[in-house]
């Protein structure tokens, strides 16, 4: 068998279609030696910092390009300001600090993510929209926010500055969450960052883990019933019974889980390997019994963030009901917009806040507390609203919408149920078994946990071979990518 060195070193150069993705060969292959050299750096506590940075950098080009640095600026010019900002003698100097921070990041968005090339440019002005002019660097909307958690916290006092740029670049760029969150606060992860990491076994236990369940939840079932079913129907949806649509709805609220709750596993599993921990970032959202609920329990670090630098800072629930709601609203529609540029979003997230302000007026004027046949409505009701959302985050436009729920409500045709189920039975098999572990009660959850966590290593190795084999069984031909690599 010939090697070919032209080929093997072209596996180190940015590929635009061969981004680095934790459900890789080549990443597993990156990571391993990347941690081999990281656990000689232990003792030498700069040196290892120096090198996650370096490595964290090359991921990132892997992902982006020449778009790594973006990186180098955010770095240089928040790490900056806040300096400044904490030195700065008046209260109208440390906020034009502020307001520059705010311009530079949030710019960055603008230009990469709102330009005239979006959708929403198109639908506003009638022109017609090219996907092929639009390039948006992986990631930008995590590590923009990220980057303004800190100069935010350094505004309102409640951080110290960082007297080292290196921190700070270790900060905005460590590669487990880079491109797809979570968003890791400053606060939460700088004390971390010059302390010499110990993992114990429980928590490398625990690393494995959600390593296993997030690779599962990604490579095996979002991308099978991607691949086999959900993208073709939310593509024509013209060409499918209301049935195929209504349950193409429901395996993409499944895909979108499953596909983003499984990078967040991988991402914090991979950095507790190396002795760093980020806080959960999804809890069985769909659980939920209503849609307040559910927001504390999906995308948690980006939802906390909108709260408490977007919500709160408009006045929250502090200024009446009828301030509440309109901040609810504001707080929703730009999370909306936070994910792309297109009406759709808006609109997604303009139901979603009009939802949690109807929901909060009402539990402002019932007082009695729901028994269990009200519980169980919420939790059916929360679901399928959800559900119902997503059709405007997923489809290709606003015309998808429509036929998607035309051919719902005016061409269902239950009579083809038998012969969908026989037509689509691995897809229907992986959405009753991804449903069915999701709806697995939280001390099962633990049990499995703890099970994995006691395992030997050699056991622990095996499951993630296992795993592994599984998803070469299962996987299309091609490396599927995070659905939210594209915010």
């Amino acid at each position: 068998m010939e090697l070919d060195p032209d080929k093997i070193l072209g596996q180190f150069i940015y590929d635009p279609n061969a981004k680095l993705l934790f459900n890789s060969g080549f990443f597993i292959f990156l990571f391993l030696g990347f941690l081999f050299i990281y656990r000689m750096l232990l003792p030498h506590q700069r040196i290892r910092i120096l090198w996650v940075t370096l490595f964290s950098l090359y991921f990132y080009y892997k992902c982006a390009g020449i778009y790594w640095l973006l990186h180098v600026v955010i770095v240089v010019v928040d790490y900056n300001l806040a300096r400044w900002m904490e030195a700065a003698p008046t209260r109208s100097k440390k906020v034009g600090l502020l307001v520059v921070s705010l311009v530079v990041n949030l710019g960055m968005l603008v230009y990469f993510k709102y330009n005239v090339y979006s959708e929403l440019w198109s639908e506003l002005t009638g022109a017609p929209f090219d996907p092929s002019k639009v390039f948006l660097p992986v990631g930008i909307s995590f590590f923009t926010f990220q980057s303004l958690s800190y100069t935010i916290d350094v505004y309102r006092g409640e951080l110290k500055a960082l007297n080292n740029m290196l921190d700070y670049a270790f900060f905005v760029t460590f590669f487990p969450q880079m491109v797809a969150g979570p968003i890791v606060r400053a606060a939460d992860f700088l004390p971390q960052i010059n302390k010499t990491p110990l993992v114990t076994r429980e928590e490398f236990g625990r690393g494995v883990f959600l390593i296993c369940t997030g690779l599962f939840k990604k490579a095996v079932i979002s991308d099978y019933i991607s691949a086999n079913f959900v993208d073709r129907v939310f593509d024509s949806p013209l060409q499918y019974t209301g049935l195929e649509n209504l349950f193409a709805v429901y395996g993409y609220a499944l895909q979108i889980y499953c596909d983003f709750s499984g990078y967040s596993d991988m991402a914090i599993g991979i950095a507790l390997i190396i002795g760093f921990k980020f806080p959960a970032n999804f809890d069985s959202p769909y659980q939920s019994r209503s849609l307040t609920e559910f927001w504390r329990r999906w995308h948690i670090s980006l939802s906390t963030w909108l709260r408490d630098y977007l919500y709160i800072p408009l006045g929250g629930n502090r200024k009446g009901g009828i301030r509440t709601y309109v901040n609810l609203m504001i707080t929703m529609l730009l999370g909306g917009l936070w994910h792309g540029a297109a009406l759709r979003y808006i609109i997604w997230g303009g139901l979603h806040g009009l939802m949690l302000a109807l929901e909060r007026f009402f539990k402002r004027h019932i007082s009695s507390s729901p028994g269990p046949i009200r519980v169980a409505l919420g939790g059916i009701f929360t679901f399928h609203f959800v559900c119902f959302c997503w059709i405007f985050f997923r489809a290709q436009g606003l015309d998808n919408v429509y036929s998607m729920l035309s051919q719902i409500w005016y061409h269902f045709e239950p009579q083809y149920l038998g012969d969908f189920l026989r037509g689509y039975t691995p897809v229907v098999f992986w959405m009753l078994l991804g449903y069915g572990l999701h709806m697995m009660p939280a001390y099962l959850e633990r049990r499995t946990e703890e099970m994995v966590t006691g395992m030997p290593v050699f056991f622990q190795a095996a499951l993630i071979t296992l795993i592994a084999a599984l998803v070469m069984q299962v996987k299309s031909a091609e490396v599927q990518p995070f659905i939210y690599f594209q915010f």
